[in-house]
Parts: C-alpha cells; structure tokens; sequence
C-alpha cells in the first residue's frame, strides 16, 4: 500500500524544483534581451536609459494585458509579509494560497502575449540572416536585423515578466505549502497528557456525560418544540418516507445480492456487466434509503431542519457501514463463488464478520468525535472517551490483518497467500499495534492520523481489487486466465492513476496540494537546458497516432480497392504498400516531433556515436535492412513466388526490412536474412509468369522400340490438361544407360506449381503404357564372375587372378547351378540382357 504514496511523494519531490528553475532561467531574460542574442558588455553599459525604457514599455503592455496587475503586487506583498510573520493561522495562509493559485493560473495565460507576432519577426530574421557562419551582411541588412533584435526584444518583454510573475507565485505557494506541512506534522506529533492518569480519566469522564446530557436535552427541546398541527401535517410524509427507507435500507441488499448471484451463475452475455450494475445498486439504494430515513426523521422533528456536525457526521457513519458492507460481501462472497482472493468458505465467514464490525466500530468514532467536537470538549476528554472503541477497532484491525497474512486458500489449501497479502497483513497488524500505544502515550493526532488513513487505504484497495475483477471478467467471461488481452491490464493502470489522488486526500492531502501538482506536472520539469513537459508527449503521441492511423488507412484502401484495378502484378502491389507504409510511419514521426517541438538538437553527439556503434556491432542488420530495401524496390522476388535459396524451396509470404518470409511445403516458415537473397544465388520459378518447364527421365530395357517409346511420352505429354500445345512435347533419346536405353519427357507446364502433382500423374501414366506395350523398365543389372584358381596353379606359387565383373543380374539371382562342379564359372553362363 505504501508503494502509491511513495511515487506520489517522489513527484510531488521533483517537481518542487519547477519555480526555481523557472526564477533562474528569467534572471538574464528580463533586461530587454533575447536568448540567442546577448549584447555586448559595452553596448549594455553605454545606454542603460535605453534598456531603463525597454523595460518600462514591456511592464506597460503586461499592465495593458492585466487590467488590475495592481492587486496582484499587493497581494505577493501582503503574502510576503504573512510569511514573515511567526504568528499567522493556517486559515489565514490557506486563504492566501488559494488567492496566489488564481492568479498564477492568470498569469500562466499571458506568458504567450504577441507570440503570434514573435513568430512572424523570428522569420524575418531567419531569412536575413546568412547562411555561412563567416558571411557579414550588408550594412542594410544589418541595420535591418538590428531593428528586427529590437523588435524581438519587445515583443517578448511582456511574456517574460508574465512568466516571472507566476514564477513569483509558485515560490510563495511552495512556501506556504512547506510552512503548512511544518505545522501540520508539529500538530501531528503534539503530546497531550498521557490517558492512563487518573486526572485525564475524570476529565474525560465527566465531558462525555457532559455530552450526552446535552444531546439529550436538545433533542428533548427540539421534539416539545413541534406542534401538535405541525407533527400532524408532517406525519403521513415522515410516515411514508420512513417505510420507504427501511425497504430501501433493510430488503434491498438482500435481494439485489440473490439476483447478482443469479447473473453470475448463468451464462447470459454480458453477466459480468449486469452482476456488477447489481452490487453497484447495493450500495445506491441504501445510500438513498439513508436520505429517505433523515428526511423522515427531520418531518418528526428529531433531527434540525438543516445539517450541523452531528448529523452530517450520523449520514457519513451510516454511508460508510454500507460502503463496508458491500466492500466485505464483494471481496469474500458467500456460497460456492471463492471471490476475487479465492480465499476458503470459512476464512470468508470470518474476513466478512471482522471487516463488517470493523466499519461499525469506525463509524461509531466519527459520530462519537463529532458528538464531543460540537460540545467544545477538549482534546484531551476526546480521546478519553473514544479509547476504547479506539482499542476493539485496533482489536478487529489485528484479527483482519492476521487472516489476511495466514489465511488459507482455496487453491491450494495452505497457508500461504503470496508475498503481498502477508507483508498487507503484517504491516496492517503493525498498524492495530501501534495505535493503542500512541493513543495512550498522549499522542492521539498521531494515533488517529495512523488508523483512520489504514483502514481508509485498505478500502480504497478493496475497491480497485473489485473494479479489476470487473473487466477481467468481462474480457474473460468463462473465468478463464485470459493471458493474451492487454486491455485488464492497462484499465488497472488507470485505475491505480486515478486511485492515487484519491489516496493522498485520506492521508491528509488537500484539494489545493493535488492541484499545484497538477499545475507543475502540466508545466514540465528542466532536465539540463530541455524543458520536459507532458503535454509535449501527449501531442506527440496524439499526432503520431493519427498519422499512424491515417497510413493503415490509406494502405488498406491501396491494397483492396486501388492497386487491384492496376496492371501491377501481386508483388508489385505489396511492395507499393510496405513502401507506403514505412514513409508515412516516418513522416508522421518526424511532424509529431515538429508539433510537439521536441528538440533533437542535443542528440546530435548521441547519434554520432551511435552510428559508430552500427558501423561495427550492427553492421549485419544495416546490411539486411539495406537489401530489404533493394528487395522491396527492385523487385526481384514478390510475395507469393516460389523461389528455391539456400537449399529450401518454398513460397514468399512475407518481406521486411530485415528478413523474408517463406512457407515450404511442409507448411513451415524459414526466415531468411535480406542479405543473402541479394549477394546469394536464387531460383525463382515463377518470376513474370508461372509457366515452367518440367523433365521426366525414363529408362526402358535395351531392345525396346524407340520409336514406340518416343510416341507413348509424346502421347502422355500431350494428353495432360496442363501441357502446353506450344513448344509441344519432346521426347528425346539421351544416351545409352549402363543398364537402359535414357530417354527424357520435355513438357512446357501452365502453371510450375504444380509441377510434382504433373510429374505424379505422368509418371503413372507412362509406366502404364509402356506395360500395356510389352516395354520393360529394366533395373540396374550386374554380372558377377567367380572363377577359383587351379591346385597347379597354386602350388607354383602364381597369384590368383582378381575377379572380372561386368554387367549382371543381381547376386540375390545365382544359384549353385550357374558354376560349374570344379569351381570356374562358366563366362557365358552369368550374362544378362
């Protein structure tokens, strides 16, 4: 929980700085001069009634601009003199910080006086000026730019003293704001006498029965004051206006939680939707149920006719038990539902009870606190009388942040609940620990200072945890863990911005100090000689978005209703589109830059630097983005061609600035560098057009009629629907194989794709036409001769002769009959065809 108010103080922290920045960066501006023209030292000192009657004409158009600048003087005076005084009340300074914060936001809006004006004589000097740094203009030239320096000069005077007026106002407001906080935390840490004595017990004692004689008696006088026609007249409203706040306050969260149950428990579209409409409903109607039963209650006389301390106070006790009861029953539900914190049936039973006398107790100390606080009771018999409701709130706080911290879940049924709902648990244990201690040591603005601001932190928690749950169950209505949607995610940053504010105002925040940080947010912060301002980026983003949107635009009308009408081919027309894409991305950059005027100026010694780092660590990707580049203008490969790179044959689905994209036909996807299909070889087969040639090789047994051969592939390639007429098929006698006579089918095809689906259907074909012929396919064939030296032959000592093969059947074909009984094979016996 403190990590919020830990990033809100760090920017309330950098931010402080703004006015200081904002006073040094005007010390040399006022005097008459601009920024990018410096006067000489002798210039300035030679004619100081000139720069004396400058500055003179700008307070003169400031005062033309703020009729009554009069009361402003006066006011930083008096304020000034506040703050010198040690003695000023917080309401005084409040009322002069709240005085100072109009009138910066005034003067705010005459820092951009003649800036119309000073733009068009900045132009005029841009195009007088040279453009060589070494170049002297004219003497009439410089007599020009002199006068338009002057003019400059004036223009600006009158903004700038805007700017160091409302500079004037953010320091006194910094100021009051740190005099403020001082005092805040010296009351904050005030010591009264410590409770446990016995003095202190008797003073409290006594100013609470002091304040309940009193309540006692105003009411009693407040009834006996109502006539007896008065009561009468007022009866049949108060009657109707009471039943109606009992149905309203006691049946009605009963059962809107039954129909928000059965919504949930349905699978009707948009249930998450109508249930949290239904508990939203949960808190309105008893809400308006309590209006009803205070108007029913003011027609008796009980209560005044107009609100006082008290009954403010009741209404915002019984607002909050109701906002505690809802909190309570939409965080830890009853029945089988486990809640957004999926804690077990048993440990919601108990978290339900404990928060639900949680909020009862609290609300009985506001009305309690507001009961002594309109009886003038002293600080002291305050605290004596709300100790003890104090100590069994401190008592239920402990008992919630233990459950909270050990409580098993549902899931898993252990006793662990992550790390960040026991560090909750033991910091708000510390918190019911440490208040009962501060209250009874006398410190009781530091003890309530503690407690209330917890257990209003905890709610807020509550809250966002239930508003969460809201849109991650919208976007996954099955209670499925929806990983992919961004949108649950980026709503609870939101959440948490909004939240935070929120936030700061429980811990002791005013309406004021969001404001001035507000005020500073939206006047950025110096980092260095750069202003940083959020508005800048939000233009940024806001015309960069639109640029953004505008390019997609115009892309998809190009790629579905231009380019198709045009003779560009597939490729052609995608990489019209990508081009289109990348120039519009970048200009829509650069004049996002330009609106916003961010200057990039300073980044000049970055990108220098940076361009020696690509020369050498990304010189690869420069070199794939370059030939992506080439690819995309050039235009040797297009997506939906069939190209063959680096061993791989496959489709182009996709080329970028870095790589290409291409399906195989195993439908995977090989990403490709850009460089290697520009320095690399590439087969594209369906470059221009997709007819293609296709080669079937075809051995037949030798003997075979090759004319009868050449007239069944020439029949084959002529009868396929996808071989064109002309060139017509060729049937080629190629050469004399070792175990066939080679000839190649040569066909022209229509469409290349489809070349293994042709070669499948001819291939079928021919080996059914040349069976039909009596052609045989012969495979490859071998002749093996054994031949076994003779005993003389071996006993002399010759050499075996090595074994001659030549063309045969196969070894699985001889048998023991091929060789003769003495062991040599007989050279005619083992021949094959």
């Amino acid at each position: 929980m403190s990590q919020p108010l830990i990033a809100l103080i760090f920017m309330v922290g950098l931010i402080m700085g703004g006015p200081v920045a904002a006073q040094v960066g005007l010390d040399g501006l006022i005097g008459g001069t601009s920024a990018e023209e410096e006067p000489a030292p002798d210039a300035a000192a030679s004619e100081p009634e000139a720069d004396t009657a400058a500055l003179d004409a700008a307070e003169a158009a400031f005062a033309a601009a703020v009729p009554d600048l009069s009361d402003w003087t006066d006011l930083a005076a008096a304020v000034e003199r506040q703050l010198d005084d040690p003695g000023i009340s917080d309401a005084a300074l409040a009322e002069a910080r709240d005085a100072l914060f109009d009138w910066r936001q005034r003067l705010l809006g005459q820092t951009g006086i003649n800036s119309g004006r000073i733009s068009t004589v900045q132009s005029q000097i841009e195009a007088l000026t040279p453009v060589a740094a070494d170049a002297t203009p004219s003497p009439a030239i410089a007599a020009r730019l002199d006068s338009l320096g002057q003019e400059l000069d004036r223009l600006r005077a009158p903004g700038l003293l805007a700017a160091e007026a409302s500079a004037r106002a953010s320091g006194l407001i910094s100021e009051i704001d740190g005099r403020l906080r001082q005092v805040g935390a010296e009351r904050m840490w005030s010591r009264d006498n410590a409770l446990f004595w016995p003095e202190s017990i008797a003073e409290g004692v006594s100013a609470a029965q002091g304040s309940l004689a009193q309540a006692i008696r105003r009411y009693q006088l407040r009834i006996a004051g109502v006539g007896e026609d008065q009561f009468l007249a007022n009866l049949p409203i108060g009657i109707v206006a009471l039943l109606a706040a009992l149905g309203l306050l006691i049946r009605s969260p009963r059962l809107l939680l039954r129909a928000q149950t059965k919504v949930e428990q349905s699978h009707a579209r948009g249930r998450a939707v109508w249930a949290f409409l239904l508990s939203g409903l949960q808190i309105g109607l008893p809400v308006a149920g309590m209006s009803l039963l205070f108007l029913a209650l003011r027609q008796f006389g009980v209560l005044p006719s107009g609100d006082t301390t008290v009954t403010s106070a009741v209404y915002a006790a019984g607002v909050l038990v109701i906002v505690a009861r809802w909190l309570n029953v939409q965080l830890f539900p009853k029945g089988e539902f486990n809640g957004p914190l999926g804690y077990t049936a048993d440990v919601r039973r108990k978290i339900r009870r404990t928060g639900m006398a949680l909020g009862t107790a609290v609300a009985v100390l506001l009305i309690m606190a507001a009961t002594l606080e309109d009886d003038n009771a002293s600080a002291l018999a305050r605290a004596v009388v709300t100790f003890p409701v104090l100590v069994l709130a401190s008592l239920l706080l402990w008992m919630l942040g233990a459950l909270l911290r050990r409580a098993p879940t549902a899931e898993t049924g252990e006793e662990s609940s992550g790390r960040f709902r026991h560090a909750l648990g033991l910091i708000y244990m510390g918190v019911a620990g440490v208040t009962p201690i501060l209250a009874l040591s006398g410190y009781t603005q530091a003890a309530r200072g503690v407690f209330a601001p917890s257990v209003m932190t905890l709610a807020i928690l509550g809250g966002f945890i239930v508003l969460q749950q809201l849109i991650t169950r919208i976007y996954a209505p099955d209670d499925s863990q929806d990983g992919g949607s961004l949108v649950p995610f980026l709503v609870g940053a939101v959440l948490v911005v909004l939240l935070l504010p929120v936030t700061a105002l429980v811990w002791g925040a005013s309406v004021t100090d969001l404001l001035e940080i507000w005020t500073q947010f939206l006047a950025g912060f110096r980092i260095g000689e750069t202003v940083v301002s959020p508005t800048d980026f939000l233009t940024f983003a806001a015309v960069f978005a639109v640029g953004y949107l505008l390019t997609r635009f115009i892309q998809r009308s190009l790629k579905n209703s231009v380019l198709p009408r045009t003779n560009l081919d597939l490729g052609g027309q995608n990489a019209v589109v990508s081009g289109l894409g990348y120039v519009g991305i970048t200009l829509a950059a650069l004049i996002a830059i330009t609106l916003a005027g961010i200057d990039l100026s300073s980044l000049a010694i970055v990108a220098g630097a940076l361009s020696v780092g690509i020369g050498f660590g990304l010189q690869t990707i420069v070199q794939n983005f370059v030939s992506g580049i080439i690819l995309l203008i050039e235009r040797p490969i297009g997506e939906g061609d069939m190209i063959e790179v680096n061993g791989q044959v496959g489709f182009v689905r996709d080329i970028s600035v870095r790589s290409t994209r291409i399906e195989t036909f195993d439908r995977t996807d090989v990403i490709i560098p850009n460089a290697d299909l520009v320095s690399g070889q590439v087969t594209n087969w369906t470059r221009g057009n997709l007819v293609g040639r296709l080669i079937l090789p075809v051995g037949v047994a030798y003997g075979s009629d090759i004319e009868q051969v050449r007239d069944i592939l020439r029949a084959v390639g002529n009868n396929h629907p996808l071989v064109i007429a002309d060139p017509e098929p060729q049937a080629l006698f190629v050469g004399f194989g070792a175990s066939s006579l080679d000839f190649e089918l040569r066909v022209i095809l229509r469409d290349v794709n489809w070349k293994m689906i042709v070669t499948d259907e001819m291939n079928g074909e021919i080996n059914a036409k040349l069976a039909a012929a009596g052609i045989e396919i012969p495979f490859p064939q071998q002749d093996i001769w054994l031949r076994q030296p003779k005993s003389s032959g071996t006993e002399s000592g010759q050499s075996e002769p090595a074994p001659q093969s030549r063309p045969s059947e196969p070894e699985a074909m001889l048998t023991s009959d091929d060789f003769e009984a003495d062991g040599d094979a007989d050279p005619d016996a083992g021949q094959g065809a």
